[in-house]
């Protein structure tokens, strides 16, 4: 049994993340404003993230010296990301906010390769070039989309992933002394809330979750649990049985979440967008690392 739990916790994994792209449509079509949204999956997260890490006996050790490149993270993995995603997924299909995804490593790569972080490779620049593709895919036939003004919030959903990208690559420059993955996340979702919040109340883009809760309240809960459970797996499954194996989640989360939008909101893709789809999967597998023979 205990051989199948790795292969469990992926499957987990790639259920959940595909669904949330849906989720996250859903809640902003019941009214939620994305900034409001944001605020409570970031607040809830970490709050959760922080009992599991008191649970665990550990603290959340921040030097002084580190606030600003904190600040910095909690922008780039919190903030920007997840604002400029709620907008998009007001706009834009559950599905092809699934594929945008597919460049977070694709962008992370590109940006190491400029940076000297990562060795040039014939077959990860190969990769690239496929992400691009598969971009113009998406974003250039006049009968890629359903609307022209979907173009529009693709690129804002692309600025998210390329958010992410541009975090992955800061914390590998300078990373947080002796905090690890789990109270890196909890650390960067309690600031981003704080910074959302305030945000939020200077905007007037704010809303109360009263009990009992409403439909948006259950979808604010569910992405937060989704990205709480999710995220903590994704670290022990690195643990446990190596970044290769876990990485393989990105193309069965890409999947998933067009799996989702089809079967929750019925949606359809013209051949421009599953083109793109085979591209940037083709792109993300060219990108991954291989495994080193020992």
């Amino acid at each position: 049994m205990t051989q199948f739990l790795p292969w469990m916790a992926l499957i987990y994994m790639a259920i959940v993340w595909g669904l949330s792209f849906s989720v996250a449509k859903l809640a902003v079509d019941l009214g939620g404003a994305p900034i409001g949204i944001s605020f409570w999956s970031s607040a809830i997260s970490g709050v959760c993230l922080l009992l599991y890490t008191w649970l665990r006996g550990r603290r959340l050790n921040f030097n002084r010296k580190d606030l600003k490149f904190f600040f910095l993270i909690s922008m780039l993995g919190g903030v920007i990301p997840s604002v400029c995603f709620y907008y998009a997924a007001r706009h834009v299909p559950a599905g092809v906010l699934a594929i945008t995804v597919t460049i977070v490593p694709i962008a992370t790569y590109g940006l190491s390769l400029l940076l000297k972080l990562e060795n040039l490779s014939a077959r990860r620049v190969t990769g690239i070039l496929f992400g691009c593709a598969g971009i113009i895919l998406l974003v250039m036939p006049d009968d890629s989309l359903s609307d022209r003004k979907e173009i529009l919030w693709i690129v804002v959903a692309c600025i998210s992933s390329i958010s992410f990208a541009i975090e992955n690559v800061a914390i590998a420059v300078r990373s947080l002394d002796g905090i690890g993955p789990i109270r890196l996340s909890c650390g960067v979702s309690l600031l981003a809330a704080l910074i959302l919040g305030i945000i939020g109340l200077l905007t007037n883009n704010l809303f109360v979750i009263t009990f009992p809760f409403d439909e948006l309240s259950w979808a604010i809960i569910l992405i937060s649990i989704i990205n709480v459970t999710a995220y903590t797996l994704f670290v022990f499954t690195i643990a446990n049985s190596g970044p290769l194996f876990a990485s393989q989640v990105g193309f069965l989360v890409t999947l998933s979440g067009i799996f989702w939008g089809v079967f929750l909101f019925g949606e359809q893709h013209s051949s421009w967008v599953w083109g793109s789809l085979i591209t940037m999967l083709i792109g993300l597998m060219l990108v991954s690392p291989r495994h080193k023979a020992k």
